[in-house]
């Protein structure tokens, strides 16, 4: 595959997706549709890729227009370049991401996996908020989202979750939320109205297993089967369909659980275990990324990467970058976008 120029190319984009769009077009093109699945991806990204560059030029060219009708001082005049400058820092705000997006796994799909810590039912709420905060924020990016693995709290929220989130750049953008995730609040669940501190861990994996093939022996894995835990309803947890794979050189457990066929369920179990086999391999590679992989640490003070104060004041504090956000409602609610443009650009200054 050829790749179009950088991320600004409009032209470069085109003349990609034209050829794209002529080899598509060909006779018995379509005989074998699997074949076609990455250069439908390809298709795919770049029609996205020349939609946000059309809609970048055109707010420079709103820009310019209104910047000659202020030149007379006319208030109405002023009052659009305005509306039309702020429009434009968004639109490149979101075309810088994508240079900020160069790493080679960045636009795979993205294992997101939530496991509350220490403190019962408090961090296992905290869970499930996290749990909304990613799910809202994948659905104003009108991306994918499947639950692989759920098991409910025992009086609410979560014990642990794996999701897979698919979309343009899901595990570039989602890998800034890879770290312990720390809430300070009032407690619904404490009739004293004390303040409570709570760790929820979330780990984020790039879904390879479309695109790199891993060599996994039928003889080093251990599959359990058993029942599927849960609320019940229609047998999900009257069967035995829910799979636990251990892969036993490595020691990597995994499971899948929320499909009511087993054989969806050992589907979803391998590939979280080839995201998980992959990541390992590449930490090998990365002595740094290897100790913060398997020395991960306790759930707890001291290990969060992110702070989120609600009482007795409300703020969102990054621990990477140092930033602070007041927005909370809006973060917790999916608005999550300019932390991770953050947390890129402060990634893309420590390596320069």
């Amino acid at each position: 595959m050829t790749p179009c120029g950088g991320v600004f190319d409009l032209a470069g984009c085109q003349t990609r997706l034209s050829a794209i769009e002529k080899d598509l077009a060909k006779p018995n093109a379509w005989d074998n549709p699997k074949s076609l699945t990455p250069l439908l991806q390809e298709k795919g990204r770049l029609e996205e890729t020349c939609a946000r560059l059309e809609r970048l030029k055109t707010a420079h060219e709103d820009v310019d227009a209104w910047f000659e009708l202020a030149a007379d001082d006319d208030p109405e005049a002023i009052l659009s370049l305005e509306e039309a400058m702020q429009s434009f820092s968004l639109q490149l705000e979101a075309t810088e991401m994508l240079t900020l997006l160069n790493g080679k796994n960045d636009n795979c799909a993205a294992l997101l996996e939530i496991h509350p810590g220490a403190g019962g039912t408090e961090s296992q709420d905290w869970g499930n908020m996290l749990l909304r905060m990613y799910t809202r924020w994948a659905q104003s990016k009108k991306y994918a989202v499947e639950i692989l693995d759920y098991q409910p709290g025992d009086e609410a929220g979560l014990k642990r979750v794996t999701i897979r989130i698919s979309g343009q750049n899901a595990y570039g953008l989602l890998k800034s939320e890879r770290g312990t995730h720390r809430l300070i609040r009032i407690s619904p669940f404490d009739a004293s109205g004390r303040r409570h501190t709570s760790f929820t861990a979330v780990d984020v994996l790039a879904d390879v297993s479309e695109d790199i093939q891993i060599d996994i022996k039928e003889s080093d894995l251990r599959i359990d089967i058993f029942h599927s835990s849960g609320p019940g309803g229609q047998s999900v947890n009257t069967t035995s369909s829910a799979v636990r794979i251990t892969h036993i050189p490595t020691g990597v457990v995994v499971q899948c659980q929320n499909e009511r066929s087993q054989l969806h369920n050992r589907e979803g179990a391998m590939r979280v275990l080839r995201a998980r086999l992959y990541a390992l391999e590449e930490a090998k590679r990365d002595k740094e990324r290897q100790e913060a992989y398997v020395n991960k640490g306790a759930i707890d003070f001291g290990s969060q990467i992110r702070t989120y104060t609600l009482q007795p004041f409300r703020l969102v504090t990054d621990h990477r970058t140092s930033k602070k956000y007041t927005d909370v409602d809006a973060i917790l609610d999916g608005g999550i976008d300019h932390l991770q443009h953050d947390y890129l650009l402060h990634c893309h200054g420590q390596k320069h």
